[in-house]
């Protein structure tokens, strides 16, 4: 079965000189691209001989994957640039054996096009390759708009991926507590406080509280699993800064009370200052979508 190559293009408003700068000086290029922790060049014995490199990505405390690479010279035509690159690492911890591709500078008027195109041979055969390979697709794009943004607004990498991986911890706390809260006390255990708001709310027909109970823990469930796909979550956050106020008020209309500890007001008003956070952060968040993801024809 063939692999998808990986191709990502973006659209840079900045000179090709300080493309080309950002992308081809190792401590710059480590700062903004995602997938590599250091990058050290090895000295050249002639002008002319290819540059040789080693890489480190720090996958977890701990846990480093180290590598080499080769960039196997630049050539220029038409004012295009392109810098072909051959990489790989024997760490047998690493999902990639070894790879090439190369890095290509359109200029336009004011602009830069800026793209890759690579492929690599998996190291443990196509089914974890089909997990990994959009995780690797995915980094170099939001890494390209990384140092988009940084070229453009003057932002540093460091402040941007700080951005993205608390956004990335809101979303995941969003998705454990919606999930806790409609597995353990709906589904699971059939809290007494939850019957009780139920059947207070259905006007004590208690012929349907159990079905609404658990309909809700479900929903609450599907609510959880949607924080974890990959799309914007502005619209989730808003939503939360509306609802949770409504939601303290009804509790407490049907009978929840303010004074046991970790009750629902101070559950709910942490919940609510944190989507205010996540609000507040996602509109400057970098993403993918600034990046084509498919080579045009």
């Amino acid at each position: 079965m063939k692999r998808n190559t990986i191709y990502v293009e973006t659209e840079i408003q900045a000179s090709l000189d300080e493309v080309w700068r950002y992308t081809q000086t190792p401590h710059l290029h480590e700062q903004w691209d995602l997938r590599f922790t250091s990058i050290t060049y090895q000295p050249k014995t002639s002008p002319i001989a290819d540059q040789h490199f080693t890489y480190c990505t720090r996958v977890m405390p701990g846990i480093k994957v180290s590598g080499w690479g080769v960039s196997k010279g630049t050539h220029e035509k038409n004012g295009i640039k392109t810098s072909s690159l051959h990489f790989g690492t024997s760490q047998k911890i690493s999902p990639i054996r070894e790879g090439k591709g190369y890095w290509q500078y359109r200029p336009e008027k004011e602009t830069v096009i800026f793209l890759t195109q690579y492929d690599y041979t998996p190291r443990f055969g196509r089914i974890i390759d089909r997990l990994f390979r959009p995780l690797i697709a995915y980094g170099t794009a939001l890494s390209f708009d990384v140092l988009k943004r940084w070229l453009e607004q003057g932002e540093s990498p460091k402040t941007q991926y700080r951005r993205f991986f608390a956004c990335i911890l809101i979303y995941a706390v969003m998705a454990f507590i919606w999930a806790y809260q409609g597995i353990v006390p709906k589904l699971l255990i059939m809290h007494p406080e939850e019957v009780a708001m139920v059947q207070y709310l259905t006007l004590g027909k208690s012929e349907i509280t159990l079905w609404v109970v658990r309909a809700v823990g479900v929903l609450e469930v599907l609510f959880a699993m949607v924080w974890l796909l990959p799309f914007h979550k502005k619209r989730l956050l808003q939503l939360q800064v509306i609802g949770f106020p409504i939601l303290t008020i009804i509790a407490y209309t049907v009978g929840a009370t303010i004074t046991a500890p970790f009750n629902m007001f101070t559950f709910n008003a942490a919940l609510f200052i944190l989507s205010i956070i996540g609000v507040l952060l996602v509109y400057e968040v970098p993403s993918t979508k600034s990046c084509k993801r498919k080579k045009s024809e």
